[in-house]
């Protein structure tokens, strides 16, 4: 009996190294996936847009009083990526009624933006020098941190839902900053 019992301590012994070395095998600083290390951002294909913005699917969002631009976001653009970009087409119009429009994309993660492209004589022309930027929130016209704050991300992280998206773009419950007060 007290062989079996010295064979039994012995089998568990050795398979309890053999499992220790294993273990130590897969140690994330040995094997370099440390899971507390920073993840490094890598960025998902952009395509431009085929389409020009669709008017019927502008929608508007107010981003400070001491603009004297009006914003809009095509809502049918708005792109949810896997990289953590979210892409949409944003619309400008200033005060004599010219409007610029916009193919970028917002990081939450980082609280940056990234213009891709604009639309030129019923085309878009991508930005060769498309870099990402510090997203302002405090010059009048901050319209990619109203949408970066009042739509597309909860706090650092990106908004996944379109559904979530398009109702925070909603004019009444709007909240990138803060609406001006009745006149």
């Amino acid at each position: 009996m007290t062989l079996l019992i010295q064979r039994f301590k012995s089998y568990f012994c050795s398979a309890f190294i053999c499992l220790s070395l294993i273990a130590c095998a897969g140690d994330a600083l040995q094997s370099g996936l440390d899971p507390f290390a920073p993840m490094v951002f890598k960025e998902g294909m952009t395509a431009m847009p085929l389409n020009p913005p669709n008017k019927s699917t502008l929608q508007p969002f107010y981003v400070s009083r001491a603009t004297i631009f009006k914003f809009a976001v095509d809502t049918n653009s708005i792109l949810i990526g896997a990289d953590g970009v979210t892409r949409y087409i944003v619309v400008v119009t200033n005060p004599s009624g010219e409007t610029q429009s916009q193919y970028e994309g917002i990081r939450c993660d980082s609280f940056q933006w990234r213009l891709y492209g604009n639309f030129e004589n019923g085309l878009w022309k991508e930005n060769p020098l498309a870099t990402w930027r510090d997203i302002s929130a405090h010059v009048p016209n901050r319209y990619q941190a109203a949408l970066a704050q009042g739509a597309f991300c909860n706090m650092t992280t990106q908004e996944k839902n379109i559904q979530s998206i398009l109702r925070n773009l909603n004019p009444n419950t709007f909240t990138g900053s803060i609406a001006p007060p009745p006149f």
